[in-house]
């Protein structure tokens, strides 16, 4: 039998919820996170960064190989020798085990480098640290990893002195050439794990102005190894894993996030579910009792703890005093009235829409047609496309644009996708949006202020760009005129032609049990072509990108609304996948977008388009699938339109 190891990823899961590690790697127990690396590396965007630490630190010896015993054969050989570089070197103590980013030794002195696609300023003070002189939220994970790798490191050579540093993109720094991206690609080996080829092109003088930094963390990580409970949850998270049992952990609004859950199809079919198997044991549930809407459901609630620690843990459990609704003066719902509307319609088994019709009909009355409905795709990568540009700069690849005229014509106006190798396509991408708006005034939508984030990101770099931009000021006042400032701009302004956010428009006059809470537009678009009649009479016939029907860039003779079982089919699911060697399950968690909008698969195909061995043949089809996703999301936008319209008429 395999020694069960408590290893980083298992020490980190640890940390999320002990529990997770008696489930974790059991067939019986369905995953529902991603678990295809390769997919994953394109996704978050930074795989490569790892490669990139390798190149400052050359000469070193690569640990392959997967076998836990021969990778550490192989890493205590190099480690006699008095001065070594070692990438991914195996360290063993008991039941311990760890494999390190970089690891240089010089006679009895380590540098424990941990590598991470995560941006870095050195301009702020106490980084790490809250005022009150705990570790921030969004960096305790990275470094109790590296405290758990000091800790191991140390017990397995108990008489040297190990220096710890995150390494990590530069916000500062500046990309001194053109292509540094490309020279990073992104593969499956043969055991279909991810892999990155290294262009024999590299040269010195792409890796002279360093985009990365490296940041001692001994202080901090000393404090977390000095805390008297630090080894103890060691210990415990490995005796468990070791022994296989299951540590016992309150359950509460993290459980929400948990992976280790599966549809009631898939416990037919004799899997299990964490999730279920802990809420079970600590409220004396059965089966029925997962039927029920819980707390868990209620969209923004930060009182799901207390509840669940109140045992008020279905939404039948609570009272309008939990909840504490208060009016905010604005037009519409205020968040604590949403919410109380939601356990509202739970209670009262009323699964029936709410439309403020009056407060939407004055919204209406603002608006200019022709209507324009955009949507973009952007992506952050760590190791930049082009020469001077920064790490995790916002790059701007595709828009689309629907049309709704005053004699109610839908019509797919127009759209662009970047799919060159290598170029910088934000001022191109701003161009041809500006050439698509300037032409009227007529009200512009989008759907979460992504856009309006993206175009003042736009913004800055046109301000801050010392190359020769003929129409700059043009494109900065175009940028000005349909957007509001952010927070972070020094610069304020509200422009006259402002996009309209139908995500907050959603929050404030509608809401559709049918969501269970979420307003994202996934959500949000089968809700509403389940509840709308006129919706469902007219896209049920194939005149989507049909003569004398609604012009599509991309579609033809397309019927969107088709039903199963009662209820309307996604219409994201009728297109075919952008990814034809994924699964349906890991295809399905790219596009499930969260409210923010952060465009999972559109990313990725981005970023496989961008950073893989790709045919020309293979760079088509992606870009075709790219614009038949994008139009669909503007084209979403315009039947949640239509279907409010039509319920004021």
């Amino acid at each position: 039998m395999t020694k069960r190891y408590l290893t980083k990823s298992r020490f980190k899961l640890g940390l999320e919820c002990p529990t997770k590690l008696y489930y974790t790697k059991k067939k019986e127990y369905l995953d529902q996170k991603m678990d295809d690396p390769f997919l994953a590396a394109l996704a978050e965007g930074g795989y490569q960064v790892g490669e990139l630490a390798k190149c400052y630190h050359p000469g070193g010896h690569d640990i392959t190989t997967l076998d836990y015993e021969e990778a550490e054969r192989q890493t205590n050989k190099l480690l006699k020798e008095d001065k070594v570089t070692i990438y991914e070197p195996a360290i063993r103590f008991n039941n311990l085990f760890i494999r390190i980013d970089v690891l240089l030794k010089n006679k009895n002195i380590f540098e424990l480098i941990e590598v991470k696609a995560k941006s870095f300023d050195d301009t702020e003070e106490e980084a790490f640290f809250n005022k009150n002189g705990t570790i921030q939220a969004g960096w305790k994970a990275y470094l109790y990893d590296i405290a758990f790798q000091k800790y191991v490191l140390q017990s397995a050579h108990p008489k040297i002195k190990i220096s710890c540093f995150l390494m990590m993109a530069d916000k500062n720094a500046v990309c001194g050439v053109d292509g540094l991206n490309q020279k990073f690609k992104i593969f499956r080996d043969e055991s279909n794990r991810k892999g990155i080829k290294v262009s024999t092109l590299l040269s010195a003088a792409d890796l002279k102005e360093k985009i990365l930094v490296k940041v001692p963390v001994d202080d901090v990580i000393d404090s977390i190894i000095e805390d008297g409970t630090f080894e103890k949850m060691i210990n415990d998270y490995a005796t468990a894993y070791e022994q296989d049992k299951k540590i016992v952990t309150d359950i509460g609004a993290h459980c929400g996030d948990c992976e280790f859950q599966c549809s009631k199809k898939e416990e037919a079919n004799g899997y299990k579910s964490g999730f279920k198997e802990c809420w079970k044991a600590a409220l004396k549930w059965e089966d029925k009792d997962f039927d029920e809407p819980n707390v868990l459901e209620i969209w923004s609630c930060r009182k799901k703890d207390n509840f669940i620690t109140d045992d008020k843990v279905k939404i039948t459990d609570l009272d309008i005093s939990d909840i504490d609704p208060k009016n905010d003066k604005k037009p519409g719902m205020s968040a604590s009235e949403r919410q109380w509307l939601q356990v509202e319609k739970v209670q009262n088994i009323d699964n029936k829409p709410f439309f403020d019709k009056d407060g939407l009909a004055l919204e209406m009355k603002k608006w200019k047609f022709p209507l324009h409905f955009i949507d973009f795709e952007t992506t952050c990568v760590a190791i930049p496309f082009n020469k001077g540009r920064r790490p995790y700069e916002m790059v701007a690849f595709q828009f689309s644009r629907h049309t709704v005229d005053k004699d109610e014509n839908v019509e797919h106006a127009g759209q662009y996708l970047n799919a060159e190798l290598g170029k910088f396509p934000n001022y191109d991408f701003l161009q041809g949006l500006k050439r698509q708006l300037e032409n009227d005034e007529g009200t512009i939508f989008r759907y979460s202020p992504h856009e309006n984030t993206v175009l003042n990101h736009i913004y800055r770099q046109l301000k801050e760009d010392k190359s020769n931009i003929v129409d700059r000021d043009d494109l900065c006042k175009f940028i000005k005129s349909i957007t509001t400032s952010t927070d972070s701009s020094a610069e304020k302004w509200n422009g006259k032609r402002a996009m309209v956010d139908l995500w907050h428009l959603v929050k404030r006059f509608f809401y559709d049990p049918y969501t269970h809470g979420s307003n994202s537009i996934k959500y949000v678009l089968p809700a509403v072509l389940n509840s709308s009649e006129y919706l469902q009479k007219k896209y049920s016939k194939a005149i989507y990108g049909a003569e004398g029907g609604i012009k599509s860039l991309n579609l033809k003779n397309w019927q969107w609304l088709e039903m199963s079982a009662g209820e309307v089919v996604d219409p994201y699911k009728k297109l075919p996948k952008l990814f034809q060697d994924v699964s349906d399950k890991n295809f399905n968690i790219l596009i499930q977008d969260d409210e923010l909008r952060n465009g999972g698969a559109a990313l990725t195909a981005y970023g496989r388009m961008q950073f893989t061995e790709m045919s020309e043949i293979e760079r088509k089809e992606l870009s075709s699938a790219l614009l038949r996703y994008c139009e669909l999301d503007t084209l979403a936008m315009v039947m949640i339109y239509e279907a409010w319209r039509e319920w004021i008429k």
